[in-house]
């Protein structure tokens, strides 16, 4: 902590993570013991949370995050879709295919940044806002591989860190899509959508490049 730092707010905001990080809650007990101060300070911590509605105790005393929280999350997507404007616009571009951000949203995939080439004669339509399932598209499908866990190494060196699909979500188009990773609370992943019969061979690698760079600018 320096000088010009909040103690009691750097408090309250490590409140918010260690109850963001955990599905069942902790007690007032737990959380003195993870932050490393006592209980009363902790209750007048969840006490301030709780009239934001930031946190919430259950019947069991157990705290958890409150849905105050959404009113906060609304205002993620365009801080997320501004950062990673330059990378997608690169990546449209370089590959001269419509490039798009997308993020979880439940069991949905939610496209929530588009960028379209300048210089192509055609490109897919694709807008911001496309909603499709997990399961369809490389967008979705890229999110879902992310979320399995890894192999040994000796096993993945068929596994090139991108997906690649075919006709799942608009006949004629195919997608190219790779994850977001290590970005803490942003679940999504980068691609582009072109009319063609196959996906280039260096689309791949270039996707990925573009994932890693959107992770880096949202880190």
């Amino acid at each position: 902590m320096t000088a010009e730092t909040s103690q009691t707010l750097d408090r309250g905001l490590r409140v918010l993570k260690l109850l963001a990080d955990t599905d069942h809650g902790l007690t007032v007990t737990e959380l003195s013991h993870k932050l490393g101060v006592n209980r009363t300070v902790v209750y007048r911590l969840l006490a301030t949370l709780e009239q934001h509605a930031l946190v919430r105790r259950d019947l069991g005393g157990r705290a958890r995050v409150g849905l105050g929280v959404l009113g906060l999350g609304r205002q993620v997507h365009p801080l997320v879709r501004e950062a990673a404007m330059p990378a997608l616009r690169a990546l449209a571009e370089d590959i001269g295919a419509t490039a798009h951000l997308t993020l979880v949203d439940g069991a949905e995939a939610l496209a929530v940044a588009v960028v379209e080439p300048t210089w192509t004669d055609y490109h897919v339509a694709y807008r911001a806002g496309f909603r499709h399932p997990l399961e369809r598209g490389a967008a979705g499908k890229a999110i879902l591989a992310a979320r399995r866990p890894p192999r040994p190494a000796d096993e993945d060196a068929d596994e090139p860190g991108y997906t690649l699909t075919h006709g799942e979500l608009e006949a004629g188009a195919c997608g190219a899509a790779a994850p977001l990773l290590g970005v803490t609370g942003v679940e999504g992943s980068v691609g582009v959508v072109m009319l063609a019969d196959v996906v280039p061979e260096r689309v791949g690698e270039r996707v990925m490049h573009a994932a890693r760079e959107v992770a880096e600018a949202l880190r």
